[in-house]
């Protein structure tokens, strides 16, 4: 190879992000049926830093909790998920199906510096310290200090045999969104909204369309060579019975013919 000559470039992936608890296996599935062509590379992130991740174009979208920040984000909203809490098997709490916040009153209840929740006021009663992080707070309430509020993915995520979680009816949900920079919106970008909005390859605001079916051609019926004869139809130049084959009626039998009286 001489130095003049250039090496072929790879396509380029799509790069979206995911924060922990968020699932983008359907979407990703999806994009991969219809841009086989444009690889979808997943990023995951902390939850608290995936602005950061967008911000600095470390990937080009991201699966993320709101709020964000509007003035450089847009955001499509896809779900609110139920807010559960943490506790020890052997909890009184555990005992129940489902509680409201007013019941962790008197509960000293974790708030992690990376908590997704975006509270007004923490239920419960607030630990001496603030764990680093979520998996921190899990470690905690398995010793048996406080409990734990979290979206249910996150309890999902951080299951162990010796904890369980129940419903809180009154608790705000924690919303995942699909968000990007608004003035890095590109056909990538535009492709990946078509498909968590649901929208089918053949939808007219989809940018990737499926190929139109060809429609198929008729064979012509090829001209007969000049000077060619058309074949007879079936039966054509057989004589009919009775006639002879100059088309003349023929006579009964021959004989003499009778006297008139």
């Amino acid at each position: 190879m001489t130095g003049t000559e250039k090496t072929p470039t790879a396509t380029p992936s799509f790069r979206l992000a995911y924060v922990p608890g968020a699932t983008p296996a359907k979407w990703v599935r999806i994009w991969n049926e219809r841009l086989p062509d444009s690889p979808l590379a997943l990023v995951p992130v902390a939850a608290d830093e995936a602005s950061d991740v967008l911000r600095r174009g470390d990937a080009d979208a991201g699966l993320v909790r709101l709020p964000v920040d509007r003035t450089f984000f847009s955001a499509i909203p896809l779900y609110t998920e139920t807010t559960v809490v943490l506790v020890p098997k052997d909890h009184v709490v555990a005992a129940v199906e489902e509680i409201t916040l007013a019941d962790l009153a008197d509960e000293i209840v974790q708030h992690p510096l990376d908590d997704v929740m975006d509270w007004e006021r923490p239920p419960g009663q607030p630990a001496v310290e603030r764990p680093a992080t979520t998996a921190d707070a899990v470690e905690l309430v398995a010793a048996g200090v406080g409990l734990l509020v979290v979206p249910q993915s996150l309890a999902r995520l951080h299951h162990r045999r010796d904890l369980t979680y129940r419903t809180i009816t009154d608790a705000p949900g924690s919303d995942v969104a699909l968000a990007w920079p608004e003035e890095r919106t590109t056909d990538q970008v535009e492709d990946l909204i078509g498909i968590v909005r649901g929208r089918t390859v053949n939808s007219s605001r989809g940018r990737a369309q499926a190929p139109a079916p060809q429609e198929k051609k008729q064979e012509k019926k090829k001209p007969a060579a000049s000077g060619a004869k058309k074949a007879p139809a079936r039966g054509a130049g057989r004589p009919k019975p009775g006639t002879k084959q100059g088309g003349k009626p023929q006579s009964g039998k021959r004989g003499k013919p009778r006297k008139r009286s």
